[in-house]
């Protein structure tokens, strides 16, 4: 498991909450969901470095594709 740091951020209220609504949607906790998207700011920004760790949350479940061997509806 990744070293963990507990970490103090000020942010906005409006910001905040509109971030727990988010994470709500997406049924993360507002600290996964905040991790969430720095990584993919980070990673959309060449910005970190990919190491071999625990999937994204999201792969291997079907998507809008469906099940595997069922053709997709559009």
């Amino acid at each position: 498991m990744a070293d963990r740091k507990p970490f103090l951020l000020r942010i906005d209220g409006d910001v905040i909450d509109a971030l727990q609504r988010w994470a709500a949607d997406e049924l993360r906790s507002l600290n996964g969901q905040i991790e969430f998207l720095l990584r993919d700011a980070l990673r959309r920004a060449g910005r970190l470095k990919e190491k071999a760790g625990p999937p994204d949350d999201k792969a291997g479940k079907p998507g809008r594709q469906g099940k595997p061997g069922k053709p997709a509806r559009h």
